[in-house]
């Protein structure tokens, strides 16, 4: 368990470093008197991010970085090709312990960035040369050094686990032997919660990562579960059946003050909150079919979200930290479906086949289940290109993940 800690504030100090990294290559920029040749200037790069992959010439690196970077490039909106194809070339050189790295103008030359890196070399370099790279490009933040928490069936049993985004340096959380379920980060923290069966009927736990605390959140009898944490960190939105039918409340992080949404006979699941902490997206069925809604935070009237010719059974919304869209699973014949349609509503777009949802902070990515060969297995999307990658498979089976914010 202790293993987490390192690289998990590892992670959150170079997010923090990133705008004193931007200064520092601004600076280097100006002081070289190094500008793009005009091929670069005119990189549409709107065009990039709306749908067309970044060719980039990837050379000079040795075995242990290069798979791991070329993984981190191509799951954030770049393809490797040859130089001649490249609108971009990263290169390394090796001296002694130290890396050289240069991104550069494939085609004019003209430099980027051109720094050092430390040995050795591996994938937590790669992590972050991935990043810089996304940053130069994109000028958004990378996800490389990103986490996510899923649930993996070992021994039959559902277990918590995290893990770095691609699935690699994993580390168990819980070895209940007793079923667990929709763990979610709580954010900016070191901490998720999930739903656990350990104590008989299912409840919500909140599980500090730093001590290995847990606490119990809920008590009631019934059904507790869904635990969709604000993005400020002080409430929790839940699922419970308390009162009969499952229904929305909120209740202060601790579990107390519990406050019901809605009050159906039908089915509500799945909350996830808005940006600004004012709104939550949930699931109901209580206009007939399983359909997406929004209420007040504070408590309202629930408004249906359109999704337009996209219908089926609509469950698993998740709202991006953008506060722009919401991605949801549409089941249709037995078949998942992943889908992604604007906050406010409208005609949704279908991506591809799998359930499970979970977009990435930079809201561009998103993580989900899909099925192979009959297992559960978490692979990543690129929303723009629809490239899809699988990440490293450790369990038997791997579900629900939720990605670090």
């Amino acid at each position: 368990m202790h293993s987490i800690i390192p690289r998990l504030n590892q992670g959150q100090a170079l997010l923090t470093g990133k705008s004193r990294l931007q200064t520092v290559l601004c600076l280097s920029l100006f002081l070289m008197g190094l500008t793009l040749t005009q091929a670069a200037q005119e990189l549409d790069i709107d065009r990039y991010r709306q749908g067309e992959r970044v060719p980039i010439h990837i050379s000079g690196f040795d075995s242990a970085t290069i798979a791991p970077l070329v993984f981190d490039l191509e799951i954030q909106g770049f393809e490797s090709t040859t130089k001649e194809k490249a609108v971009f070339e990263l290169n390394a050189s090796s001296s002694g312990d130290q890396w050289r790295v240069r991104l550069a103008d494939a085609q004019g030359g003209a430099s980027i960035f051109y720094r050092g890196y430390p040995g050795p070399a591996g994938r937590s370099q790669a992590h972050v040369i991935a990043d810089e790279v996304v940053q130069a490009v994109f000028g958004t933040k990378g996800i490389a050094q990103s986490m996510i928490a899923f649930r993996g069936k070992s021994g039959g049993v559902w277990e918590i686990y995290v893990a770095d985004y691609d699935g690699h340096r994993l580390s168990q959380v819980t070895r209940d032997q007793s079923h667990v379920a929709a763990p979610t980060w709580i954010p900016g923290k070191l901490g998720l919660y999930y739903t656990s069966y350990k104590v008989g009927s299912p409840n919500i736990v909140s599980h500090d990562l730093r001590s290995g605390q847990r606490t119990r959140i809920t008590r009631n009898s019934g059904l507790n579960t869904s635990a969709a944490i604000s993005p400020d960190g002080g409430k929790v939105a839940m699922i419970l059946s308390k009162s009969g039918s499952p229904d929305l409340y909120v209740a202060r992080q601790d579990g107390s003050g519990e406050v019901r949404l809605t009050q159906s006979r039908e089915e509500e699941a799945c909350p996830t909150w808005s940006k600004d902490g004012k709104t939550i997206c949930f699931t109901s069925s209580a206009r007939g079919g399983v359909r997406l809604f929004t209420i007040p935070a504070s408590g309202g009237n629930p408004k249906r979200l359109t999704t337009g010719s996209v219908s089926g059974m609509i469950t698993e919304p998740d709202w991006s930290p953008d506060g722009q869209w919401i991605a949801f699973t549409s089941m249709s014949g037995g078949v998942g479906y992943i889908c992604v349609v604007s906050a406010s509503g409208g005609q949704a777009e279908v991506l591809t086949q799998g359930e499970d949802p979970c977009w990435a902070p930079n809201s561009r990515n998103l993580v989900f289940m899909r099925q192979k060969k009959g297992r559960k297995t978490l692979s990543l999307l690129d929303v723009p290109t629809k490239h899809v990658k699988d990440i490293l498979q450790t369990a038997a089976e791997q579900s629900q993940p939720s990605w670090a914010r």
